[in-house]
């Protein structure tokens, strides 16, 4: 059996008394007409949490559950936020993202807990990215990232991210095969994941949405430092120093040529703007500062007003309704996922890689939310993880989560080749 923080009695038992105690906190507090009102929510909520702890009890009965208890408790706090935006109900788009989030998690464990398996896979992943670019140059119709399908909005730059982690990990072992060319030594297969980041970077460029570009930038910062760090890696002081020459040279030439609307969020004084570009985050900004500590009550609120509330500036929606410190619990609770998969080692570099990947694309997606909307930072636009509305991100992070969850799966040995199969077979029979 693999390590696990608690009992699975105390983990269902921890995950309910949560979402009951903040069920009660809508009942006493929340703004609704009939206590009938919060019926539907609490079935919901509720009903989840026990069908998902029965079925989790017979899947996977020799893997860790912890990470699965802390994503049920995270998923379905979120669903509470969002129904009481504006007054209780139930966002039932939201629950069913919620319930696909979940699924997918499972889907995406099976997939890369076999380090040999998906690492043979590297190709159908180079061809998957190319197929999402593509899409997003031929379907959206304009210099867009969105997909529109009648009432269906799909982003494919969402589904990219989990892709590109696994391009970094499954590249990590090739990169150290190096060629002269010239007078310099180069790693084909890093040359060819460079070659995919700046397309990338390029893609969002196009589209004019740089806001999820640093979440494929901390990912490919971790592949590189992942190669740096690699046990039989031999790096020189120059080369590293060279590298991080480089970097902020880009940088700096991406700040100085960056397009017009950029460069505007980050000189924008919001507070002199108030109804112009610092309209969303001055209203974000008022509304933590009302809610205080404590908040004024589940659907009290008035930022529900402001557009994008519950997806870009969520976690001031929150702190205006919830306070300050239900806010941040659900945060930590988001960071703890991160962290579980520390309570057991990851079984290869391939899987310690991969982690840091997508817990670097998680920390910085969340960061670039909160900070942005509170003018900490230049405003981006991205969601929080498994809190914000929306379905291709919660279906991209469920997925993130399974992979988190699949780095402290077991170790996978090589398959034996048929010859010697047949070999071991023909001694057995003679024997």
């Amino acid at each position: 059996m693999y390590k696990n923080g608690l009992t699975y009695g105390k983990c269902t038992t921890i995950v309910l008394l949560t979402h009951i105690i903040m069920l009660l906190a809508i009942l006493l507090r929340g703004k609704y007409d009939t206590p009938q009102d919060i019926l539907p929510l609490a079935v919901a909520v509720i009903g989840l949490d026990l069908t998902y702890s029965i079925v989790l009890r017979f899947l996977y009965r020799q893997m860790t559950y912890t990470l699965d208890f802390v994503l049920l408790l995270l998923i379905n706090i979120s669903v509470m936020f969002q129904s009481c935006f504006g007054g209780v109900g139930f966002a039932a788009k939201h629950y069913v993202t919620c319930i696909v989030a979940l699924a997918v998690c499972q889907v995406g464990f099976l997939l890369t807990r076999n380090h040999v398996w998906i690492q043979s896979k590297k190709i159908v992943l180079y061809i998957l990215l190319g197929v999402l670019i593509l899409s997003i140059l031929l379907l959206t119709g304009s210099r867009s990232m969105w997909i529109n399908i009648g009432p269906i909005s799909i982003q494919p730059s969402e589904f990219m991210k989990p892709v590109f982690v696994l391009i970094c990990a499954t590249s990590i072992r090739e990169q150290h095969e190096k060629k002269k060319i010239l007078f310099f030594y180069v790693s084909k297969e890093m040359m060819i994941l460079t070659g995919a980041f700046i397309v990338i970077v390029g893609l969002q460029w196009w589209c004019r949405d740089l806001g999820s570009l640093p979440t494929f930038a901390a990912a490919y910062g971790c592949a590189l430092a992942c190669r740096l760090c690699y046990p039989k890696a031999k790096f020189s002081k120059k080369t590293i120093i060279g590298i991080s020459a480089i970097a902020a040279i880009l940088v700096a030439l991406a700040l100085r040529f960056a397009p017009g609307y950029v460069q505007n969020r980050l000189s924008v004084d919001i507070w002199n703007q108030m109804e112009g570009d610092g309209y969303q985050q001055c209203k974000a900004l008022i509304a933590i500062a009302e809610g205080g500590l404590f908040g004024k009550g589940p659907g009290c609120g008035s930022l529900y007003k402001v557009f994008a509330s519950d997806t870009d500036i969520v976690f001031s929606t929150i702190c205006e309704e919830w306070g300050f410190l239900v806010a941040l619990l659900s945060i930590l609770i988001l960071m703890a996922m991160m962290l579980l998969p520390m309570i057991n080692k990851p079984r290869s570099y391939f899987h310690t890689t991969m982690i840091l990947g997508c817990v670097a694309v998680l920390i910085v997606q969340m960061g670039l939310n909160i900070f942005g909307s509170c003018n900490l930072i230049p405003f981006t636009g991205v969601t929080i993880p498994f809190i914000s509305q929306g379905g291709s991100s919660m279906i991209t992070s469920g997925f993130l989560a399974g992979m988190l969850k699949a780095g402290q799966s077991p170790v996978f040995k090589k398959p034996e080749p048929k010859k010697k199969k047949a070999k071991a077979r023909k001694a057995v029979a003679a024997a």
